[in-house]
């Protein structure tokens, strides 16, 4: 089985669980293919051998790969999804970060994970992704988000209006810093930060969420997600930014933005002692209670 690795940084206390994945890997007859990128971190930094394969872009998993492991933080996951694309290789998570929501495997637990994964101890679990359209295809091919887009002001402290519609029917005018459209997945990351509900993966919805807004009854939105979203701005300035999963692109007044769902979902590897429930009810510590 051949094993892409994705990471971003190599510091002193990562660089331990990077040899230890390899290690591992190697022990259990399976081929560790590294982001060009990273393998030259690994080299200089802990002195790998330079034998190992390399990938650099999402070409590189239309064949020969079968599994992808990110090893980072939720922004590390988002950025190894870039490179999965519609490839259909399952991707899983390991935690070197801090909350870790999407990579939500610990580090300590390496070796207990790649043993479940060899003996067939898991299950895939589909994760929807949004596509953007824009009349300049300011996004290229990279047109897709796993969590969240967001149309947002750029260089100014006055708010901005956003008009949204719904399958071609005019939802509202938000007054506000912006508007997320975020997936199930994006629901615990900014969307949770601007008070958007939790949705939980698999429900085929998308959720429109107002930052900062100035009306007090505007309220975050959950809409079917195979309906299309249409956004345009207006404001003081003449360009604002448009958003993909924290890959920023400026946008111009006016301009109208399209959301669908993405034709392709991402195979998420989860395990039966790893859940998503476990996973929110952990890390937002619900149930913790200083007086019991």
């Amino acid at each position: 089985m051949r094993v892409a690795i994705y990471g971003r940084k190599v510091s002193k206390h990562s660089a331990e669980y990077f040899t230890e994945m390899l290690k591992y890997l190697e022990d259990f007859g399976w081929e560790a293919v590294l982001e060009e990128d990273l393998k030259a971190l690994l080299v200089s930094k802990i002195g790998i051998s330079e034998k190992y394969q390399t990938f650099k872009s999402h070409l590189d998993f239309k064949s020969g790969i079968d599994l992808t492991i990110s090893m980072g933080g939720d922004g590390t996951f988002l950025k190894t999804v870039s490179y999965i694309q519609d490839s259909g290789v399952p991707i899983m998570g390991i935690n070197m970060g801090r909350l870790g929501f999407l990579a939500n495997i610990s580090k300590e637990q390496i070796h207990h994970t790649l043993t479940q994964v060899k003996e067939k101890e898991f299950e895939f679990q589909k994760r929807s992704l949004l596509r953007v359209f824009t009349e300049e295809d300011i996004f290229g091919e990279n047109n897709f988000a796993l969590n969240e887009l967001t149309l947002h002001k750029k260089d100014t402290a006055s708010m901005i209006t956003v008009h949204a519609s719904l399958d071609n029917k005019y939802l509202n005018a938000y007054w506000a810093d912006g508007l997320i459209v975020a997936t199930p997945t994006g629901s615990t990351a900014y969307n949770l930060s601007c008070g958007g509900p939790i949705i939980t993966p698999g429900c085929q919805v998308h959720i429109l969420t107002p930052i900062a807004p100035h009306n007090l009854n505007v309220r975050p939105v959950v809409v079917p997600d195979h309906l299309p979203i249409s956004l345009s701005v207006e404001g003081r300035d003449r360009t604002y930014l448009l958003s993909l999963d924290g890959n920023s692109k400026s946008i111009k007044q006016g301009e109208e933005v399209i959301i669908k769902k993405a034709e392709f979902m991402i195979n998420v590897i989860k395990f039966e002692d790893n859940n998503f429930l476990d996973t929110i009810r952990n890390k937002m510590m619900w149930g913790i209670d200083t007086r019991n």
